[in-house]
């Protein structure tokens, strides 16, 4: 008897935040989270526990040395990934927006998707013990129907949920279309992220 796994989903992590650039990273966050004052308001608006550029800033690159500097490990990563992903590209996927995402204790971000976009991701700034995981969702799940649960030893690739532990310097990659959610921040602390789609 052959069984054979089909239809896979790709997910990508690697660490690739030196020290210095994740403090830089840092402080230009905060500063931004201080400055933006649409994107307090927004946050504040749409019941974001914290600070969030998305809705306010699409810059971030431009204005920042920094952020240029992350633009351009995040592409060489993207690159790597839609290599893995054998994705059949005329041209190179490009960054099509990026923003910061500080997150107090107890905050979360509910399920959701990117669309309009072929690769997403979140490169971790700082994450204080607790900050809560990202939950991947299969996305056959809604037609999963009467299949029974997993049992508890079964491969990862059998589960309806990942949860992928974020660590400072640590970027995830996965295709736009997947399902994906932040679990409550438990920890002390802000947990800051930056958030991008490719296009």
């Amino acid at each position: 008897m052959a069984v054979r796994t089909l239809f896979a989903t790709p997910f990508f992590e690697a660490d690739i935040g030196a020290p210095d650039l994740l403090a830089e990273l840092e402080q230009s966050c905060r500063l931004f989270a201080s400055e933006d004052g649409a994107g307090r308001v927004w946050s504040r608006e749409h019941g974001y526990r914290g600070y969030t550029s998305y809705a306010s800033l699409n810059d971030l690159p431009q204005r920042d040395p920094v952020f240029a500097d992350l633009k351009r490990l995040l592409d060489r990563e993207v690159k790597r990934f839609a290599k893995a992903c054998h994705f059949d590209l005329a041209k190179p996927l490009k960054l099509d927006s990026l923003w910061v995402n500080i997150l107090k204790p107890g905050g979360a971000h509910s399920g959701h998707i990117h669309p309009h976009s072929i690769v997403s991701g979140t490169f971790y700034v700082a994450v204080p013990p607790g900050s809560g995981a990202l939950k991947l969702e299969d996305p056959r799940l809604p037609m999963l129907m009467a299949a029974p649960g997993r049992e508890e030893d079964a491969p990862e690739h059998f589960l309806p949920f990942i949860y992928a532990e974020p660590a400072a310097g640590r970027v995830f990659l996965w295709e736009s279309w997947l399902r994906h959610e932040v679990m409550p921040h438990q920890g002390k602390g802000e947990r800051i992220s930056i958030s991008f789609n490719y296009r």
